[in-house]
């Protein structure tokens, strides 16, 4: 391929990424913003295999066979995996982002002439401070990564792991790395190089197991902005235009989409990504006193529903568990069909990964002016007659305005109690992933229709 061609292709590959981005902020263009970006990929790849094989000597045959084996073995995870384990899905995914950081910077060092960047013992330092922070932002993503998979799969407790003095040893492996990092750029041996990656590796594990599971949301996002960092530091020490653009996309736009959940959750973005700095607020509180709840069943809830003039639907992890989309739908378009007004109340945190509830409901076809966010929503509450609250807990309890020592105290919530009748719908009276007891349970307004979700909603159908 003529190199002149090269840059515009990258150019077409990176505009495409950010018209990918921009499709992806509104659910109404988030498949065009999908297409978009995986034409980008395919542009940039097919253009970097295009220049490097001939250097590499690869066959096209060898080449191709790579892609198939890896892209075969993504597309049949992908197929399998059900909604509800996306989460980790993603969080597995942004592993294998920061484990090829690291070995693409390990390639670097023991091959430099490979790459351009000079010769063994005499490699660029400009190269050296890249492929050090590609490799340690990588190992970061990877264990941090592993570490979320755990927490989220339920492999290992959701709840905060608080090492003794662990800001201190936090902050002991942070000099430490950047020690070697300068050692590493001045003697260039391979001591110090996997003495970056070993620090790295055990820094990603203490940074996320002080995160609470009601705080993974941001960590999610977190990682995704870490794994596109790596990436972007990796590109520089390939050279590679495309991997710098899409790295820095996805790192810019995931620490916003950080931000943004930190500011959602009453987080402190500089906490999170310190890794429990002030990580105590995270932990779950002791659960609340049981007191006696008024239960009803699925006709009891349609009666009420049916003779309202407004509904707000609330749903989270639960109904994400249950699979009940589909059936909530049915539900909503009953109501609409006996003259209710329906609209959906989303939290920016329910479930466990930004916009977790936005796809389930875009999958079974919800119209999209029919779902708000909470700033929208949340001054409506007062003037609605009944909300329906589908396998949501934490970001619907009064604690978080209420109660300053609960450990959600702070996140905005989604004001449900402030409604006429509130029909909550769970499995059990159980804590939600916060691990604190909810005050909504036990008001004179509330009714709670204890069930699996999508049974339930499609009883509350039929009695419609």
């Amino acid at each position: 391929m003529s190199g002149e061609f090269v840059p515009l292709l990258y150019l077409v590959s990176g505009v495409l990424f950010i018209l990918a981005l921009r499709g992806l902020s509104s659910p109404e263009t988030s498949r065009q913003g999908n297409y978009m970006g995986m034409a980008g990929m395919a542009i940039a790849v097919v253009t970097t295999l295009a220049v490097a094989r001939p250097e590499t000597g690869l066959s096209w045959a060898m080449i191709v066979g790579g892609i198939a084996v890896g892209g075969g073995i993504g597309a049949v995870i992908a197929r399998r995996i059900p909604m509800t384990a996306m989460p980790e899905l993603v969080a597995a995914f942004h592993s294998l982002v920061g484990m090829a950081a690291v070995l693409v910077a390990a390639a670097a060092f023991y091959a430099p002439e490979a790459f351009g960047i000079g010769a063994p013992g005499v490699i660029r330092v400009a190269s050296l401070v890249e492929m050090s922070l590609g490799a340690a932002i990588g190992a970061i993503t990877f264990t941090g990564s592993v570490i979320a998979f755990a927490k989220l799969s339920g492999r290992m407790s959701g709840a905060p792991i608080m090492l003794p003095a662990r800001h201190i040893i936090n902050i002991a492996l942070a000099i430490g790395l950047v020690t070697c990092v300068v050692l590493f750029c001045q003697e260039q041996t391979p001591v110090y190089f996997w003495a970056i990656v070993a620090l790295s590796l055990l820094l990603g594990v203490l940074i996320i197991i002080p995160i609470g599971g009601a705080t993974m949301p941001v960590v999610i996002s977190m990682l995704n902005s870490y794994s596109g960092w790596a990436a972007a530091g990796i590109g520089f020490t390939l050279g590679n235009t495309a991997l710098i653009v899409t790295g820095a996309l996805v790192g810019s736009s995931g620490a916003i989409l950080s931000y943004i959940m930190c500011k959602g959750m009453n987080r402190s973005f500089i906490s999170v990504i310190l890794g429990g700095f002030g990580g105590e607020t995270a932990g779950p509180a002791a659960g609340g006193e049981q007191k006696p709840v008024k239960l009803g069943s699925a006709e009891d809830a349609a009666f009420l529903m049916k003779n309202a003039s407004r509904v707000i639907i609330v749903p989270g992890y639960g109904m994400a568990v249950a699979q009940a989309q589909h059936a909530l739908r049915e539900m909503a378009e009953g109501l609409k069909e006996a003259g209710v007004e329906v609209k959906y109340a989303i939290h920016p945190v329910a479930g466990r990964m930004p916009g977790h509830m936005n796809v389930l409901l875009a999958e079974a076809n919800v119209p999209y002016d029919e779902v708000f966010e909470l700033e929208d929503i949340n001054s409506e509450f007062p003037q609605t007659d009944v909300v329906y609250i589908i396998g949501a807990n934490d970001v619907v309890n009064p604690a978080a305005e209420d109660d300053p020592s609960s450990p959600i105290y702070g996140m905005p919530v989604l004001q449900v109690w402030k409604a006429g009748t509130v029909l909550f719908n769970k499995r059990s009276l159980a804590t939600g992933y916060a691990g604190i007891d909810n005050p909504v349970f036990y008001r004179d307004n509330t009714m709670m229709v204890l069930g699996d979700a999508k049974k339930m909603t499609e009883e509350i159908a039929k009695s419609l």
